[in-house]
């Protein structure tokens, strides 16, 4: 993956769950798990989103978007949040490729 984007999970009950709202969310990307034990790498290359209707579709409807932040350790990319998803997406940069 050339440009690898998207959150690093603690290690939790929840966190295969959250994968799958994020590939329900991201369907047509090429989405990457990597299993470190302690925490979980979800990647794409360059874009990667989740919408809080997908977390609560999978973890139910008590599950709200702002909970995903206490699961976040971290993440590689640049983060948007909103009321209703969040995005990461490549970082801008001037030696950057153009998309």
């Amino acid at each position: 993956m050339k440009h690898p984007v998207g959150p690093i999970l603690r290690m939790c009950d929840e966190v295969e769950l959250v994968v799958e709202a994020i590939r329900d969310d991201n369907p047509e990307r090429d989405i990457e798990v990597i299993d470190r034990g302690a925490y979980v790498r979800v990647q794409a290359d360059g874009y990667l989103r989740v919408t809080e209707e997908s977390l609560k579709h999978h973890l139910g409807d008590g599950f709200h978007l702002r909970s995903l932040e206490g699961m976040l350790s971290s993440f590689a990319g640049r983060i948007k949040t909103a009321s209703d998803h969040i995005e990461w997406t490549l970082m801008a940069s001037p030696n950057a490729p153009a998309r």
